[in-house]
C-alpha cells in the first residue's frame, strides 16, 4: 500500500510565502513523476507542477517565476515552495506521482490535499 502525506499548508496574506511538503511511503519500487495540482472552489483540478525522474520540470504559467517544485528521491519526496502568493492561489493542493509498488506497471497516487488561502 503506498500513501502520499502533504504538509505545510495554511494561511498567509497575500505576498507571503509557503512551502509544501509530501513524503510517500509503502511498497515502492520506483516513482516516475512527482508533482502538484492544485483545486479552487467550482473550478477543475489543475496542474501547478511536476518534476519527472528524468527531464525537465512543467510549470502552470500562472506560477512560473513564483512556486518552485523540488524532489529528493532518496527520501520519496517532493515539496513545492511558493512565493509571492497572489488570493488566486487559493485552492486544496494535492500531491501527485506515479508510482511502482507491487506490480510491474506504474499506478497514479494522490494525496488527502492540503488547503491554502491567501488573503488580500
Amino acid at each position: 500500500q503506498v500513501q502520499l502525506v502533504e504538509s505545510g499548508g495554511g494561511l498567509v496574506q497575500a505576498g507571503g510565502s509557503l512551502r509544501l511538503s509530501c513524503a510517500a511511503s509503502g511498497t515502492i519500487f520506483s516513482i516516475r513523476t512527482m508533482g502538484w495540482y492544485r483545486q479552487a472552489p467550482g473550478k477543475q483540478r489543475e496542474l501547478v507542477a511536476d518534476l519527472p525522474s528524468a527531464g525537465s520540470t512543467n510549470y502552470a504559467a500562472s506560477v512560473k517565476g513564483r512556486f518552485t517544485i523540488t524532489r529528493d528521491n532518496a527520501k520519496n519526496m517532493v515539496s513545492l515552495q511558493m512565493n509571492s502568493l497572489r488570493p488566486d492561489d487559493t485552492a486544496v493542493y494535492y500531491c501527485n506521482a506515479f508510482i511502482k509498488s507491487t506490480t510491474y506497471y506504474y499506478n497514479n497516487y494522490w494525496g488527502q490535499g492540503t488547503q491554502v488561502t491567501v488573503s488580500s
